[in-house]
């Protein structure tokens, strides 16, 4: 296979996270004879810094023509809320691009990493949850103002941009085990109040093969600490899912560990994983490659529908974790944690 890949290692500890998984995907293309063009360009902070742009010129025109985008990621104190130029808008900017209307958050438990867990390991056990995030419309993309004494965010969904983050999520339901739950907040949102009746409307015609549960996001937040493998796919608007994911990354020990897929309707996607830039760690070769790492292999499946590689990444990870190896967000107490650079070398000796 021949592919163009976008590559935007952000800021903060983007790059060194990056650099690991562009090495994973090198030696994929190697071991299978596949051809990835592998192109860098700068986005986020670094970009403001070099050109005044979150999303220069150069990154849009690299972007469009990739089959696929790889992000690290961006913002940092040198670009604080009254910055005149912020990275989080060249993200959303980016988003709105790509039209990568549905973020893919798998949260899936693994023996090795129950020790890392502020949870009891009874609560972590067969945890395999595939979280459906609508991600380009709700409160981060509606009007904004402010003045010095007040602020407002609006908040709007269509019934069209409901009904294809359903959609998306039953799809995806059918190949795993046919249960979807949909968060909301019905009990005091208007938005919310549609989004539940168009998601009724839905199940009781085209997905009435799937079994729906529907939660207040407040509910779902507990009962993913207290019955997580009880859920399969969870759908939900776009702050409720950034919120949920964050707090669903202790399932697996870390938030170093979660990768995420943002995709379009024709698999056109963006990936990356669901941590910061961690600006207080950058620089030191301590961060955690894996969710990077495990982003490039979904990036193998859902764009490049490469299904073997992609397994044969998640393996390699999770084996390199059984061997022993851990950077120190998820080591276990006593336990000499690796560095960045030492945890990729792990994941390549498994592949």
């Amino acid at each position: 296979m021949e592919a163009l890949i976008a590559v935007l290692p952000g800021d903060g500890i983007g790059p060194e996270v990056t650099r690991e998984a562009v090495r994973v995907l090198q030696r994929i293309a190697e071991r299978g004879g596949h051809q990835f063009e592998l192109t860098e360009t700068v986005f986020g902070g670094a970009a403001i810094d070099a050109t005044g742009e979150a999303f220069p010129t150069d990154a849009r025109a690299l972007v469009a023509d990739a089959n696929a985008t790889l992000l690290g990621a961006i913002g940092g104190p040198k670009w604080g809320p009254d910055a005149p130029v912020r990275p989080e808008q060249g993200l959303l900017d980016l988003r709105a691009a790509m039209n990568v209307y549905a973020n893919i958050r798998p949260v899936k438990t693994h023996p090795t990493l129950y020790s890392a867990s502020p949870l009891r390991p009874e609560y972590l056990e067969n945890v395999d949850i595939l979280v459906v995030r609508e991600l380009t419309g709700g409160i981060y993309f509606g009007k904004k103002s402010r003045t010095a004494d007040a602020a407002t965010d609006e908040c709007s969904y269509s019934r069209d941009e409901i009904q294809r983050i359903v959609r998306m999520a039953a799809d995806f339901a059918r190949g795993r085990r046919g249960k979807v739950t949909s968060v909301d907040k019905a009990n005091v949102l208007e938005t919310s109040r549609l989004w539940r009746s168009v998601t009724d409307e839905l199940f009781a015609g085209e997905c009435s093969d799937l079994e729906l549960e529907t939660l207040f996001v407040d509910a779902a937040a507990m009962h993913l600490l207290s019955r997580a493998a009880d859920f399969d796919v969870m759908v939900t608007e776009n702050m409720f899912g950034d919120i949920l994911t964050d707090e669903a990354s202790m399932l697996c020990g870390s938030m170093g560990m979660l990768p995420s897929a943002s995709l379009n309707g024709e698999r056109k996607g963006l990936y990356e994983p669901i941590h910061g830039s961690a600006p207080d760690i950058a620089g030191q070769g301590i961060a955690n490659p894996c969710g990077t790492i495990l982003s490039a292999a979904l990036m193998l499946r859902y764009s490049l529908g490469l299904n073997e590689e992609a397994a044969s990444i998640e393996n390699a990870v999770y084996s390199a974790l059984e061997a022993g190896h851990r950077t120190g967000d998820v080591a276990r107490p006593g336990d000499a944690a690796i560095g960045t650079r030492e945890m990729g070398d792990a994941v390549l000796e498994q592949l």
